[in-house]
């Protein structure tokens, strides 16, 4: 009688752990599984013909809003 006992209740505590594992959110979704696939799409993003093209127009963006504030590399150089 004892050993029944004994043998369901370790059984059922391991099969109540097992199903709050199981039902856990975070089990199937790896924060660095993530971070990886970013950095993949945006390294191919970069290497492509697209992907430089488009970062030059942003340098080139990024310049014309520093001459037109001032803050520019020909702002240092008259001074």
């Amino acid at each position: 009688m004892i050993d029944y006992l004994a043998l369901a209740l370790g059984h059922g505590l391991m099969a109540i752990a097992l199903l709050r594992l199981v039902t856990r959110d975070g089990l199937d979704s790896d924060p660095l599984i993530g971070e990886l696939t970013s950095e993949t799409t945006s390294n191919r993003k970069a290497t492509s013909a697209a992907g430089r093209n488009a970062a030059r127009r942003g340098r080139k963006g990024g310049d014309e809003s520093e001459a037109e504030s001032g803050t520019g590399s020909d702002r240092a150089s008259d001074a």
